[in-house]
């Protein structure tokens, strides 16, 4: 942040902005060009968590102390800030259901399947000062089951939705934390593009890998295991909405 930063404890008196309840302070950043208000919750109040929250600054500690939330919304946070999203669309819970599906029949009937420790779903991934919700996470390799609070997974897997920002949160936000804390493969799933992208950490560089449609993804993490794009999609696009358009541009995948 640039400029003087200076703390009001009643918001209303300085900007007249409402404040979700239980929001109590606001920032106010002064620059040379104008004023931006950034609410920050307090331990004064329980927070409920909710769509007006959007925006609100919380630490790690009250992100993970909160209990009552609107179920209808996703929430992450992301550096320090709260981001409210809808629930994702059948046609990213459709194939994510399908993958965990096939892990787990490969964990049970594969001869290597025991290199599959556990996998679920709509997990968060703890970094310094953030909660990435990730959609499947997967251990593996340990030979022991995970303390799945405070261990990171082997493999993070993110379905892609439309919205640009989503994407760009997929595809640059969430790699870049994910390969900071070490997490060994980073799958990204994308309907629009008909690829998968695997991001593979690596000490120096992530090595990036594109699996395309028609192509079988296998991974040393998971000796054995094989994912077909083809037929996971095919889950995706039985469940796509009549109503739902998506714009040329928001099936690029953004630069990286």
């Amino acid at each position: 942040m640039t400029g003087c930063e200076e703390e009001w404890i009643d918001s209303g008196s300085r900007l007249g902005l409402p404040l979700p309840e239980g929001v109590r302070r606001v920032t106010i950043v002064a620059s040379s060009s104008k004023e931006v208000a950034l609410p920050m919750a307090t331990a004064e109040t329980k927070i409920r968590l909710g769509p007006d929250m959007n925006g609100v600054l919380l630490t790690p500690e009250e992100f993970d102390a909160v209990e009552d939330y609107d179920e209808n919304y996703r929430y992450e946070l992301i550096h320090g800030v709260l981001v409210v999203n809808p629930l994702p669309l059948e046609a990213s819970v459709g194939p994510n259901e399908m993958l965990a599906h096939w892990l787990l029949d490969y964990q049970q009937r594969h001869p290597k399947g025991s290199a599959l420790n556990l996998t679920l779903p709509e997990r968060y991934i703890r970094t310094r000062d953030s909660r990435r919700l990730a959609d499947r996470v997967i251990w593996a390799g340990l030979g022991r089951l995970p303390n799945w609070r405070k261990e990171h997974p082997t493999i993070a897997v993110e379905f892609v939705s439309a919205r640009r920002r989503d994407r760009e949160r997929d595809y640059i936000d969430k790699r870049r934390d994910y390969m900071a804390i070490k997490i060994k493969e980073y799958w990204i799933v994308d309907r629009f593009q008909r690829t998968m992208t695997v991001i593979r950490y690596r000490p120096r560089r992530p090595q990036e890998l594109v699996v395309r449609e028609k192509e079988i993804y296998r991974t040393p993490l998971l000796p054995g295991f094989e994912l077909s794009l083809r037929r996971l999609l095919a889950v995706a696009d039985m469940l796509v909405e009549p109503q739902e358009v998506v714009s040329h541009a928001a099936r690029k995948p953004p630069n990286r």
